[in-house]
């Protein structure tokens, strides 16, 4: 009996120690993560906030700065297609936490407080803020700390944008500033008389206001970038924290298209120029993030 119950022990400790094995030999070759289930499907999903110049449609054709740099690195990375999926700005990180896109590529800045919700893969351009107001300028406002200056200022910004934590570091009270869910919606704030004046980032609403059907708003050319922590503003692709592998292939070949100088020529197309918006300094997302 006692031989029987040494044979059944050792039969079932062989019958793991195989299970285990095989189980080691499949993970070793099967699942290799996100970036190698975009290799087997071909194609990437990302996702964008219809955003001029950074990533928008048209014609039926995802374009954009970040659209560009984006489809050249899955390209270097054998993934030849690039799905979009659009979404309002301030969903684009809840999207990706919920796994409607594989990427969000919006030019979106990297900031301490969006680092907590998700990875940005490192700096890809840097850029300024920019302010639409009424036609002719009435209030002359020309930075920040005018609309500070003037409580009977309001100014419209999309929602989730980085631009509410900028005025409120400039002193614009919670009161002054109404969120709208895209540029369109402020201009017409602005329009309206509900705002006197929307911000944004420059080539945003620069290139907005010059597509836009209204000769009511103006681009205040003289506007003064505000000297505060986060201006210039450093835009990067995000993606979902599970997905170190995608994020770090990403960075790699980011890098290459860095070293090659390939960079502007990605970009100028879109409206950017390399003494304005190509990265010289060193800096790395951990550094922003950390603020």
């Amino acid at each position: 009996m006692k031989k029987y119950l040494s044979g059944l022990v050792l039969g079932i400790v062989l019958i793991f120690t195989l299970a285990a094995c095989g189980s080691s030999d499949s993970d070793a070759s099967g699942d290799g993560g996100k970036l190698a289930e975009l290799k087997e499907a071909g194609k990437v999903t990302i996702g964008f906030a219809n955003e001029k110049p950074y990533a928008y449609e048209e014609d039926g054709e995802l374009k954009g700065e970040a659209v560009a740099i984006a489809k050249e690195v899955f390209k270097n990375l054998g993934i030849e297609e690039v799905e979009g999926q659009l979404a309002d700005f301030s969903q684009l990180i809840p999207g990706l936490q919920a796994g409607k896109f594989d990427v969000a590529t919006a030019g979106m800045a990297i900031t301490p407080e969006r680092c907590e919700n998700a990875d940005f893969g490192e700096p890809e351009i840097k850029y300024g803020e920019g302010l639409i107001v009424e036609k002719g300028n009435p209030h002359n406002i020309n930075s920040y700390k005018d609309i500070a200056d003037n409580p009977d200022i309001t100014v419209s910004v999309m929602s989730g944008a980085t631009e509410i934590d900028f005025l409120q570091q400039e002193g614009v009270s919670e009161d002054q500033i109404s969120e709208a869910p895209d540029i369109p919606a402020t201009f017409s704030a602005v329009e309206s008389g509900r705002a006197q004046a929307t911000t944004g980032t420059e080539m945003t609403i620069k290139m907005a206001l010059e597509s836009s059907d209204t000769d009511a708003l103006e681009f205040v050319e003289g506007f003064e970038q505000p000297d505060i922590e986060g201006v210039p503003s450093y835009g990067a692709a995000v993606f979902h924290p599970d997905n170190d592998d995608l994020r770090e292939a990403y960075n790699e070949e980011l890098q290459k298209l860095k070293d090659n100088g390939e960079i502007a020529g990605l970009i100028e197309p879109f409206g950017f120029s390399e003494e304005s918006n190509v990265i010289t300094e060193d800096i790395t997302t951990e550094d922003l993030c950390q603020g």
